[in-house]
Order: C-alpha cells, then structure tokens, then sequence
C-alpha cells in the first residue's frame, strides 16, 4: 500500500467517523481517499475551530477527536484549543503535516518546526521519521491520546505520503484500568469506615471513567453529599438527593458550606486544582483537618495540589466500586447519623436556591451604578442572574451545555445542572475565549440526537461567531446564547476593585450579533424582556431538533458584574514616578 493508505487504513481501525480542519495540499494525497474510507472532513472557518471541535467530539462520545489542517500557520492556528483539551483531559489526536523532508531548514513557504508548538500540551508526539513507519505511529498517537487520556501529536513530512510500502496496520490497545492498590484500598475503607461526615468530590474521572453509578452507589452507602470539581457540573445527577452542587469560582455556596463540614473527603478522579478549591462567596470552605482519599488514573497528580490521607492509583469507577465492595456488610460510623445528614443536605441545598431565587442582581457598589445608569438609557437590559434562572428552567432534557470564559459564563456555573455526564464543556484550567461555539458544534456532531448549547459574552463571541458558517455549511445545527453587555467583564471587574473604575480597552461597542447570524445563514433573535427568554430558547431548540437549523439568541443584559476570579491574583497598585502619583 502507499503511506496514504497505511494512514487512512490506521485511523479506520481506530472508528474514525468525522474529522474537523481545513484542507491542505499537505496531506491531500491522504484526504482523497477519506470519503471512500468513510471518513468526513468538516471544513472549519479557522483551526482554532478545528481543534475546539475535536475536543468538544472526544468529550461528547468518549472517543478520539481529530483535527488536521496545513503545515505552518493552519498548524500553528491549533495550539490554543489543544491547550484546553489537554486540560480537559480530551483524547484529541492533532495531526501536524510538516515541511517534506527535503526543504526542512531551508525557510521554504509555511515551513516551521511543528513538534515544539505542541511540547507542552500533548502527552506523546510522534514523528513519522520514514514512510515505512507511518501505521505504527499513526496506531501510537491513537493509543497513547486514550491511555493518556489527553492529546497527541502525529508530525508527517509532507513528502512521506507517497511511495510504495509494506506494513501491517495495527489493531488498537486499550489499557483496562484497575480499582487500585489492595492496601490503598483498604486503609481508604477505614477510614470511611470511621467517617462521621463523608463527602465525595466527584472530578472529571467520574465523566471519562463511566462511573457515575459506581459514584452514585458509594454516596448512598456512606449517605454522603457529593459536590462537583470545578467545571464538572455533569459529575452527577443534579436531581439526585445527595447531589450538592459544584465547588470552585461561582459555584454552589451549598456544596462549599457542606465540605466544610466534612472529617473525610472522597476526592473521585479529581486533581483538587487550585481554582476549584478557593475561596468564594467569602467562604474559605477547604476543610483543613479532613482526611482526604484521593483516586486518580494518573498518578502525578495524587497528593499534587492537596495533601492527603490515602493516594489511590486506580480507576474512578473500578475504585469506587470496590470500595463499596469493602464497605457492604460492614458497621460504619456515619449510619448512626445517615438521616440527620441528610436532613443537613436538604436545607442548605434549600437555603442555596433560596438565595439564588432572591438574587435577582448584582449588589456591590459599581454594578448598582450601571443598572441605575442603564435604566436612563433607550431599551430594555435585563439582569444576567435572572436570564441565567429563566435558561435553567427552560433547559431542554439531555441538553449539552459548553460556556466560553467571561463574567456572565462564570456566574452561570451556579445555574447549570445535568442529569448524565458528558454534558456540559469548558476550556478548563486554560480559561481561553472563543471556545464556546465551536467545541458545541463539535459535540453536536458526535450526538446529533442531543440538543446543543453555548453560552458566550459579546467579547468571547467575537472570537469565535464565524464557525456559524460552519454550521450552516455543513448542517451542524446548534443553539447559541450571547450575553451582549458590552464589555469584557472578568477582565473590567479588576479595573472596578483595584483601579479605581479606569476602564482601558474593557468596553466594547457592538453591532447587532442577531444581525451577523442573519447575514451567515442561521437565525438570529434579540431578547430584551425577560419573560421572552425562556420561550426563545425552547422555539431555537425546536427549530434546531425539528427543522435542522442554526440561532443565536442575542440578550440584552446590565453591565453589572459579578466576583472576579481571583482577589489574590492582583495586587493595589503602587506608583513612585510623580507623573503616575493620582493612578492609585
């Protein structure tokens, strides 16, 4: 066979379906032969596109995302959205044609040197250093992006596709991953054993891993609340009686008030990061004294960010289920108390909602000013928090949710809630713009049967609002909310707390974002009545289920705002130079 095939023939033993990117004539020696191998190029606007889209697909089905473009700059285009789906977790694998091998180092047309770009966001890169070799590290990429779970690179001379080979195309390997250590496990189940006040923390391994109920039948043994890692709001059921919320920045004051509590925590497939267990809502809720049993697929990341009790190296649902395996017969502690306990959950679950009923805006002191500044102006603005409320209420079943960063994405952690995992996408710990749109569109593609919806502010939304042409191209029909308030809020927030409201390149003068998705092909509606905006979400649902088409649902919102990520990040500014001395 040729290299090509050797290729092609690799990723058809992997269930490669769909790939997203631009074409190329890189690898287009390769690409011919996509369609009679069943395979579905989706042409994107931009890479960065590509690559959101094959995380938001590996995410959504739980197998590779791909995402391919030209060497040099349609390469070059795709590190930020492999950044976040290494964040993510997201088995990805990016596939970087590179210069042929004849003009490397020449400074020819779009040569660079590929493999660095992605060094420090992939967990292995394979470079095809001869034709003959092309399956075997074609079959590597793929293997290692699932045993990793994270994303790899495959570099290809572009010369390396031709010629004449022999070879044997591989058949996947897949790592069975276990419950762990006898002896980790068991130390662990002492200590739940002895638990007054249990919690589990159920992180992003409960997703990938399929063990919400292996997760869901350890909770209701112990009685214990479980509360979610940051962005991991589809960990579990938010119907569920024990199910709490999810920590970290706008997250549920419930879940917080409710670790605080705890003398053992239950970290499932969760890292414990940083941002997921600092304080908000002014409450420092880390429990300091608890004893912390951390299970984790990948063992640099046991003890990482928190110290804890018991390390387990082992499987979320594999761990999960033989710990209950251990705990089945056995007197616990905590049974004395499991109603009582469960009384605790209820109320503070209650007072949380009762909370978020009532706070119908922001109330610090600049966002009072603008909604009393904005009431003057012409129209209608509308809350972010009560827009947030009326969305949650009006969520499709099975909906799939992905959120941009910003200020308006951020508060809605609190508001969104899911019923099966992989439901809900965010760019994670990397926090980049533009993210939203595409990564749906990419999961959209992977569960054409589930409705799709992205959340972005008017900033983040100007980064990314030209994949809307990929949908409508392509029938790929989504539903887009973009909060418009004319500001990059997260950002402005700083501005407000420490620089005394001087406002430098935060506020941003739109044109109409229904317009734009008019003029591309899709629908576009303005909401600026509240009542209006649960019944535009359902009519964009329906018309994206039944009629296979594209809105976007521009809200008009206050400029008010809400925390910012971090008050440790910044620092009160200081000046010594006279002509700086009033910028304090």
């Amino acid at each position: 066979m040729t290299p090509s095939e050797a290729f092609v023939e690799t990723m058809v033993a992997n269930d490669v379906t769909d790939m997203f990117g631009i074409m190329g004539s890189a690898f287009m020696d390769a690409m011919d032969i996509f369609a009679p191998a069943g395979i579905r190029l989706i042409p994107v606007v931009h890479e960065q596109g590509a690559g959101h889209m094959a995380d938001g697909y590996a995410r959504v089905s739980g197998r590779h995302g791909v995402v391919i473009g030209q060497n040099g700059p349609g390469i070059s285009n795709c590190v930020t959205a492999i950044a976040a789906a290494y964040w993510a977790h997201s088995p990805v694998v990016m596939i970087t044609p590179e210069t042929g091998t004849m003009g490397i180092g020449l400074g020819g047309f779009q040569e660079a040197n590929q493999l660095p770009m992605f060094q420090e966001f992939t967990k292995y890169q394979g470079h095809v250093v001869n034709p003959k070799r092309m399956a075997e590290f074609t079959a590597r990429c793929f293997d290692r992006a699932m045993s990793e779970m994270g994303p790899t690179q495959l570099n290809i001379p572009r010369d390396y596709f031709y010629g004449e080979i022999t070879c044997e195309i591989p058949k996947p390997m897949r790592v069975e991953r276990g419950p762990g250590g006898e002896n980790s496990l068991s130390a662990a189940a002492e200590l739940l054993a002895a638990a007054k006040f249990p919690v589990i923390l159920a992180g992003g391994g409960v997703v990938m891993g399929d063990a919400v109920e292996e997760c869901k039948a350890l909770a209701e043994r112990l009685g214990a609340p479980v509360v979610t890692g940051y962005l991991r709001n589809d960990a579990f059921p938010a119907s569920h009686p024990l199910w709490a919320g999810p920590l970290g920045y706008q997250g549920s004051k419930a879940a917080m008030k409710l670790i605080a509590q705890a003398d053992v925590v239950v970290a499932l497939g969760s890292r414990m990061g940083p941002f997921g267990t600092l304080p908000q809502h002014g409450l420092e809720y880390w429990p300091k004294d608890a004893k912390i049993i951390q299970i984790e697929a990948d063992h640099t990341n046991l003890g990482l960010v928190k110290k804890i009790t018991v390390g387990i190296h082992g499987d979320a649902k594999a761990a999960a289920a033989a710990l209950s395996k251990r705990l089945e017969g056995k007197a616990l502690v905590c049974d004395a108390t499991k109603a009582a306990r469960a009384e605790t959950i209820k109320a503070e679950k209650a007072a949380w909602e009762k909370e978020l009923d009532e706070w119908t805006h922001e109330r610090d002191a600049f966002s009072l000013d603008m909604i009393e500044e904005q009431s003057k102006e012409p129209g209608n603005w509308l809350h972010p928090r009560q827009v947030l409320r009326e969305l949650e209420k009006a969520m499709p079943p099975r909906a799939m949710v992905s959120t941009d960063i910003g200020n308006i994405n951020s508060v809605a952690n609190s508001y969104l809630r899911f019923e099966e995992p992989r439901s809900f996408f965010a760019p994670m710990s990397f926090g980049n713009c533009g993210y939203a749109l595409p990564t749906i569109i990419g999961a959209k593609c992977a569960a054409p049967d589930r409705p799709a919806i992205s959340y972005a502010g008017d900033g983040a939304w100007g980064m990314s609002m030209s994949e809307l042409m990929t949908c409508v191209r392509h029938n790929i029909p989504v539903t887009s909310i973009v909060f418009h308030n004319r500001q990059w809020g997260a950002e402005k927030k700083n501005q407000v707390d420490f620089y005394n409201r001087r406002f430098v390149a935060g506020e941003l003068d739109n044109t109409s974002f229904a317009g734009i998705a008019i003029a591309m092909g899709a629908e576009g509606v303005i909401v600026d009545k509240l009542e209006d905006v649960g019944p535009a979400l359902q009519k964009a649902i329906a018309a994206q289920m039944n009629e296979g088409k594209t809105t976007v649902i521009e809200i008009m919102c206050t400029r008010e705002l809400g925390d910012p990520f971090r008050r440790d990040a910044l620092s009160k500014p200081v000046r010594f130079l006279d002509k700086y001395k009033d910028y304090v």
